[in-house]
């Protein structure tokens, strides 16, 4: 089983400077590192639960590693992964991920924050990091921390810095509309759609003005598509207008030379009885169909459902007590790797949700082993 490991996670993750002196290293760094990611895969959310997870499992994970001083202490995980330096451990998460995204014919990249809300303490803020991730595959293929008194629109370029984003697409909502990160995408020959609200001002208004409701019935220049979605007790009906005659925009906005699609989409949800009608506006370097460039709209909110809300409901990281120094940053990358893991070998099985193949790892060795035999190569 050794090779398991060693093509999975571990090789990878090999050249991560230890940040212990050379007397306090009773257990061997790989030996937590392998412990925490498994004990993350079966439903581990703090320190505790880590070390009762190795102490249960021991006889597993010896197939492994030696572990010859047995598992470490609660005390000793939480001091390890506050002094680890995060930079590196998330360089070497995306180089863990890095290939994968070569094996992608038709890449649809979304880029999104989430914040931890019980990381806190007094001596630091919340932890808030900025993911991307391929929606049509669900993993995540990189992440980047957002530093205290700053905001996402620092943290998106050293994020794409890292994607291969050539043949991509990258959608990114109001935040991160701006168009240095629009050049820079396009710079490494990706495409791009961004949410649109009131935080470009003239260039918003210009495109509600564009595409009102008056002007809709008297442009030819324009293509429209309209779907439905009905399930739990809803009706949703979702009509998107195109137009790729955007000249006049460019000239007006300069800056926005990249711009070649511009984009209105009238949302109507109907749910016991109740109406609720919302229009939102979109900038695209894309020059596809209504129907295409409503889709790949629609699959950026995988983001929230799949990865996010997935995060908070089956790995608790909302509610998780992991507060000093680097350890919840270090741990938000674990439960990435983790979370990757597991949607590896979903997409191999029928009817299997994230959390109950959690708990059949759990329960099951062969399950786990399974699990942890997923690799991107």
């Amino acid at each position: 089983m050794e090779t398991i490991v060693e093509i999975s996670f571990l090789d990878h993750f090999k050249d991560l400077e230890d940040p212990r002196s050379n007397r306090n290293r009773s257990y061997a760094m790989s030996e937590i590192l392998f412990v925490t990611l498994c004990a993350a895969i079966c439903g581990a959310e703090g320190w505790q639960d880590v070390e009762d997870f190795g102490k249960a499992k021991i006889d597993y994970l010896r197939q492994f590693l030696p572990y010859k001083n047995g598992i470490p202490s609660d005390d000793t995980y939480r001091r390890f992964f506050r002094a680890i330096d995060p930079e590196q451990f998330q360089e070497l998460f995306r180089n863990w991920a890095q290939s994968l995204q070569s094996q992608i014919e038709k890449k649809l990249i979304a880029i999104d924050g989430k914040s931890s809300r019980h990381s806190f303490d007094g001596e630091s803020d919340m932890l808030h990091m900025v993911s991307a991730y391929a929606t049509e595959v669900r993993l995540v293929l990189a992440q980047e921390k957002v530093l205290e008194k700053s905001n996402e629109i620092t943290a998106i370029p050293k994020l794409l810095e890292w994607l291969d984003l050539r043949g991509s697409t990258v959608t990114i909502d109001a935040m991160g509309c701006q168009y240095t990160i629009a050049d820079q995408i396009i710079k490494k020959e990706g495409n791009y759609i961004f949410s649109l609200k009131g935080n470009q001002g003239a260039l918003c208004e210009d495109i509600k003005i564009y595409l009102s409701d008056k002007e809709l019935e008297t442009l030819n220049n324009i293509s429209s598509f309209k779907d439905y979605d009905k399930g739990h007790g809803r009706i949703e009906t979702r009509q998107c207008w195109v137009t790729h005659d955007v000249g006049w925009l460019r000239e007006r906005h300069p800056r926005w030379h990249s711009i070649d699609s511009i984009v209105r989409i009238d949302s109507t949800r109907e749910i016991k009885g109740k109406t609720t009608f919302e229009t939102r506006y979109y900038i695209s370097s894309l020059k596809e169909s209504s129907q295409k460039i409503l889709s790949t709209i629609r699959s950026h909110w995988s983001i929230e459902n799949n990865l996010h809300w997935v995060l908070d409901m089956s790995f608790g990281e909302d509610q998780s007590r992991i507060r000093k120094e680097n350890a919840p940053q270090v741990m938000a990358i674990i439960r990435h790797m983790a979370l990757n893991l597991l949607q590896l070998t979903k997409d191999k099985m029928k009817r299997q949700s994230i959390k109950r193949l959690r708990k059949m790892a759990g329960w099951d060795d062969n399950t786990l082993s399974t699990i942890l035999s997923q690799n991107f190569s």
